[in-house]
């Protein structure tokens, strides 16, 4: 699977946003409540393990969506699987760094 990485400097810290390519673009549901993987906000570079979890590292907020996205940072601590929202067929998380 191929994962994407965006990473943003912002005045907060780094903005990073991970998503599973398969996913970018699409509209996922759960409920009242929608995500859109939007290619303006996901669409990055395509990153390994490695890389990802070097950027989540650094990171100061983080957005992820994605079954390989999402369970790289749950694998390595940096999101508790009981904070992960399943949407349809995927999943999505957020990171913030306080």
């Amino acid at each position: 699977m191929t994962l994407l990485l965006c990473e943003r400097s912002t005045p907060e810290g780094l903005l990073v946003s991970v998503c599973d390519a398969d996913v970018l673009g699409e509209t996922f549901d759960n409920g009242d409540v929608s995500l859109t993987v939007e290619p303006e906000f996901y669409d990055g570079e395509t990153a390994s393990h490695e890389e990802v979890t070097a950027s989540l590292a650094d990171a100061a907020v983080a957005n992820l969506v994605g079954h390989e996205a999402v369970g790289l940072a749950v694998e390595h601590g940096f999101v508790a699987e009981a904070n992960v929202l399943e949407f349809e067929e995927t999943v999505h998380a957020q990171y913030l760094r306080l």
